[in-house]
């Protein structure tokens, strides 16, 4: 079932780093090139499916303009709860208007968000303005300090 190639330095393999980006309810930072050469860091509800994280961006967001322009793209996925663990890597962001709607909708029962909350409404009222950020990872690995951090 994996179908990405985990780094050899890794903590986890690779079904255990695709169980925990299936798993976990907390954002991606995902960090892009910033118009002034500086990275911008953006936290995004994502959703994992195979080789690719998906996130939603609406049209007229700065991250949509500039990923439009550079779509080199890091991440990292990790709780602020100790023990400190998570991922990382870096990939290819492709914005696609096609089924945007869909991916955002999955998005929000994702991350449980009521389908007839006031959040859900806004969001999905301006649906036809939404891009998927569909990135392909290219290099993902893991870290895993639980043993150092248990007493």
């Amino acid at each position: 079932m994996s179908t990405i190639s985990v780094s050899k330095t890794s903590a986890w393999t690779n079904t255990e780093v695709e169980k925990f980006l299936s798993e976990q309810l907390i954002p991606v930072r995902l960090c892009c090139n910033g118009n002034d050469g500086y990275p911008l860091i953006c936290s995004m509800w994502y959703a994992y499916d195979e080789q690719y994280l998906w996130c939603a961006v609406h049209e007229s967001a700065l991250l949509s303009k500039l990923l439009a322009k550079n779509n080199k793209v890091a991440f990292e996925v990790a709780p602020n709860d100790m023990p400190y663990r998570g991922v990382r890597g870096h990939g290819v962001a492709e914005l696609v208007r096609a089924d945007a709607a869909g991916v955002l909708s999955n998005l929000l029962q994702r991350y449980k968000v009521d389908s007839g909350s006031n959040l859900a409404k806004w969001l999905m009222g301006r649906k036809d303005e939404e891009y998927a950020i569909k990135i392909k990872i290219e290099f993902i690995t893991s870290w895993d300090f639980t043993e150092r951090m248990s007493s």
